[in-house]
């Protein structure tokens, strides 16, 4: 068993397109690879930082995203590898396992598709774009369609009805 405690950079950009880990982002490894009958088990987390943009204001937020691997690579010629479809398990080659699509698709897992600066955040006006939370109480008068030819029409006071 061998237990490997390290920051490595990113080797690109992993997540999604609003969120992700930017490529040179440290990425904190906490791993345990262990030797078992049909290759080399590797367990621990993996944590880094995340930058994106809120997906109803776009205003710029940064988080962090841990995840938990649990990954069986196989021995070059086990049952394991036999028994299993091409990329169904990872693989053994030449004493090394490649980590890297297995963390890919761990963070893309659990990463937020839409992210949000707040649980509360009320995005952007859909009339003219600005931020709501910067303007409290923001709003337009809005004439629906439908009636809008009346906005035309003049109102006459019966009071100053002349005879």
């Amino acid at each position: 068993m061998i237990t490997v405690t390290d920051a490595v950079a990113s080797p690109s950009r992993i997540g999604l397109d609003l969120i992700a880990i930017e490529a040179g982002a440290p990425l904190e490894l906490d791993l345990r690879f262990e030797s078992v009958s049909e290759g080399v088990l590797v367990t621990g987390s993996v944590s880094a930082p995340t930058s994106g943009e809120c997906s109803r204001c776009l205003s710029p937020l940064t988080s962090a995203v841990r995840i938990d691997l649990t990954e069986l690579y196989a021995y070059p010629d086990s049952a394991t590898e036999q028994s299993s479809e091409a990329d169904e398990v990872g693989h053994v080659v030449n004493d090394t396992v490649d980590l890297e699509q297995a963390i890919v698709d761990a963070v893309g897992l659990e990463l937020p598709l839409s992210p949000v600066c707040a649980p509360d955040c009320e995005g952007l006006c859909p009339h003219c774009g600005i931020a709501l939370a910067e303007e409290p109480g923001h709003s337009h008068e809005l004439i629906d369609p439908r009636w809008a030819k009346l906005a035309d029409l003049k109102v006459v006071d019966p009071s100053q009805d002349s005879k």
